[in-house]
């Protein structure tokens, strides 16, 4: 089983929107059953809520499931439970390199460092921002590109 973690602030916005379309993908390529996602935050103030109410509208939008999410906050043991953990911007790597050990056999990347040629660098907080649409439309490239990068290591390990 490969293990992914998206990483955000609250748990409210992005990284339950990356979750939730990382697993709508996961489940269409057919990989449900070899990966496993989860989302949360570096800051507890959202512990227990559910996703933003625009990151639900957008999924909506798009049929995709939140179901049965509510927000966490990111633990030192999500470091020996996920492969890859996957942070939205700078802030979050680096609240997250202050607060907590790194191993170094963890993928830990920013999602847009798997966006071939991207001009942006962090994906923008809606909760801030107001614009889930281009949120989205950035979170579901990056998912894309995490998607193929975690077949390839299927397909390395079914050799």
């Amino acid at each position: 089983m490969i293990n992914v973690l998206f990483v955000c602030l609250g748990n409210i916005c992005r990284s339950p929107m990356a979750e939730a379309i990382f697993r709508d993908e996961v489940a269409k390529e057919g990989l449900a059953e070899k990966v496993h996602v989860d989302s949360s935050g570096t800051a507890a103030w959202h512990i227990g809520k559910k996703p933003h109410e625009g990151t639900q509208e957008i999924l909506d939008e798009y049929g995709i499931s939140y179901e049965n999410m509510v927000a966490r906050q990111i633990k030192q043991t999500d470091f020996t439970d996920f492969d890859y953990i996957i942070a939205m911007d700078d802030q979050n790597v680096k609240d997250i390199t202050n607060e907590l050990n790194v191993p170094d056999d963890v993928v830990f990347k920013k999602l847009t460092d798997l966006i071939k040629n991207s001009s942006v660098k962090n994906v923008p907080d809606p909760y801030f921002t107001g614009d889930f649409n281009y949120t989205y439309e950035l979170v579901h490239e990056g998912v894309k590109e995490l998607i193929k990068i975690i077949k390839k290591t299927i397909e390395k390990s079914e050799k």
